[in-house]
């Protein structure tokens, strides 16, 4: 992939999700692309995708993704973000990072790294103990 290439896809990605646009998410992916995130119990399929943006409109409807940053290499491209949404009347901030593997410049596979533990403290879901303690 070109460079240009990769800055629309990168463009195209982040107006989805500022649109929180079912169709825009599924123009991005194959419908055999696979999604891994902590935030899914299993493995999500990119046919799939425009019902998971349903259900982030409907349960966080005041959620907001901002791209932070970028980079790639050959077919894989990282995007740097953050996240915020309110719940229980507090303002929560999270921020993470996406690997996606293109495939003519659809996503074949994304991998998603975030720390999860504002999003669970919020939900009331213990956390396993730390490694080290310091």
């Amino acid at each position: 992939m070109s460079d240009v290439d990769i800055q629309d896809f990168v463009s195209r990605f982040a107006a989805a999700w500022a649109a929180r646009d079912p169709e825009a998410f599924l123009a991005l992916w194959h419908p055999d692309g696979i999604l891994r995130s902590p935030f899914y119990d299993r493995p999500v399929t990119g046919k799939e995708l425009g019902r998971l943006t349903e259900l982030v409109r409907e349960t966080a409807p005041d959620h907001v993704w901002q791209l932070l940053d970028w980079a790639a290499r050959g077919d894989v491209v990282i995007v740097e973000w953050q996240a915020t949404r309110t719940a229980g009347g507090k303002r929560i901030d999270w921020r993470g990072v996406d690997k996606f593997r293109l495939r003519d410049g659809r996503i074949a596979e994304e991998t998603v790294y975030m720390d999860t533990a504002a999003l669970r403290a919020m939900r009331g879901v213990a956390w396993p103990e730390p490694l080290i303690r310091l």
